[in-house]
């Protein structure tokens, strides 16, 4: 079976250049959190309609733009209260209070924090995410307090939406990476 996509390319509503140098992710208000995280490129099954397109990508801008600024509104407005994350790391809560414990710590740990989505699919009900998260141990993380180190790490999510909210996600990061580059790992 062959599938038709549309190849969307995104441009950023807001450049990175034009972000203040020291302004911390989550200074961004919530409307520039989601114009920062609008994907670089957006690849759509060709038979999908833009409506349709739009309701799905909804809560899934929402859900970036709260990965860049920590904004429990945007939170609230991605999830529903059904969600379960399907690859928990240890320690994280499920449901709901998963991605605002994991946003609090990141973002104490990495303030000026940049979210960059290179890519997005969109299937269905499943949105696809290729995710860089780029920034500087500035803060505490693991009991150890960061000197500035440069932070650059990948990310991919598969999320599932339903009634106008992500319910299911799937994801891998690169936490290895992370932990080496504050650290906290060995290289």
């Amino acid at each position: 079976m062959k599938t038709h996509v549309t190849r969307i390319a995104v441009a950023a509503a807001i450049p990175s250049a034009m972000l203040p140098a020291s302004a911390g992710a989550a200074r961004l208000d919530d409307q520039a959190a989601i114009a920062a995280t609008r994907p670089q490129e957006l690849i759509v099954a060709a038979d999908m309609p833009t409506a349709e397109r739009a309701r799905l990508l909804a809560p899934v801008d929402a859900f970036y733009g709260f990965w860049a600024n920590g904004s429990a509104t945007l939170l609230a407005r991605a999830i529903g209260a059904d969600f379960v994350d399907h690859t928990l790391p240890a320690g994280r809560p499920q449901g709901p209070s998963g991605p605002a414990a994991a946003s609090k710590a990141f973002l104490a740990a990495v303030p000026d924090l940049k979210v960059t989505v290179a890519q997005r699919l969109v299937v269905a009900d499943r949105i696809v995410s290729h995710l860089r998260f780029t920034g500087h141990f500035t803060g505490s993380f693991g009991g150890r307090q960061g000197r500035g180190e440069p932070v650059d790490f990948i990310a991919t999510d598969i999320v599932r939406v339903r009634d106008g909210r992500i319910t299911d996600n799937w994801h891998l990061e690169d936490n290895l990476t992370f932990l080496q580059q504050i650290g906290l790992a060995a290289r």
